[in-house]
């Protein structure tokens, strides 16, 4: 369940995210040293420790071959994929090099390719936004206060009461984030209110209009 005020604005027209997608980033591949041509690796997604997707890939010689299943059509049946999706390379300033993925789609040169439907692109293609960009001032002032009170480790959620001062932590630092805390908190609570004044005035304005078609 969602703290005060989250997911009220949904818009049917807006740009779906890149929260909703299954991101495959190719330098969290490189780190794990799975890159290298004749190898074959397996790359899981979680939520709260549960798997939800997995993906396979054959690295080739200057591409990587995925290889996954995806549902579809009238009947949600599962559908067999391999798609190959080529490499680049560019130098990195203190040496060695760093991998990129070649967007098969647009060919641009991304770090991230987004499984949002039978393939796999970059986000560009797919017209996905980051979820940071859906967000409002208020959605933002409340993120920020979730964090803050997850780091001096009060209950989470801004309608909780706050908590006290954790140990080791300075007094100087306690009272400038608790400030910081309650100004997020106060912006927050201001949006939410705005919000629930248009819900009304709408209601209100529809309840007019149909007496008026009577």
């Amino acid at each position: 369940m969602g703290s005060i005020g989250s997911g009220r604005r949904g818009d049917c027209g807006a740009k779906d995210t890149t929260a909703n997608s299954r991101p495959l980033d190719i330098r969290k591949l490189q780190r794990a040293g799975v890159l290298i041509p004749g190898r074959c690796f397996w790359w899981q997604w979680t939520v709260n420790d549960r798997p939800v997707a997995d993906i396979q890939g054959r690295v080739e010689v200057q591409r990587v071959v995925l290889v996954y299943r995806y549902r579809s059509g009238a009947d949600d049946s599962w559908h067999d994929v391999e798609q190959p999706v080529f490499l680049d390379h560019t130098a990195c300033t203190y040496g060695g090099t760093r991998c990129w993925w070649v967007c098969p789609t647009c060919t641009r040169r991304v770090g991230i390719l987004y499984g949002h439907g039978k393939l796999y692109a970059c986000r560009h293609c797919y017209r996905l936004a980051y979820e940071s960009q859906r967000e409002t001032a208020d959605d933002r002032a409340r993120r920020q206060a979730d964090n803050i009170r997850r780091c001096l480790g009060w209950p989470a959620g801004i309608a909780n009461p706050k908590g006290g001062k954790p140990k080791g932590m300075y007094w100087r630092t306690f009272e400038r984030l608790t400030a910081i805390h309650d100004v997020c908190v106060g912006v927050s609570l201001a949006g939410v209110a705005k919000w629930l004044e248009s819900l009304k005035s709408r209601r209100i304005g529809v309840g007019k209009d149909v007496d008026g078609w009577h």
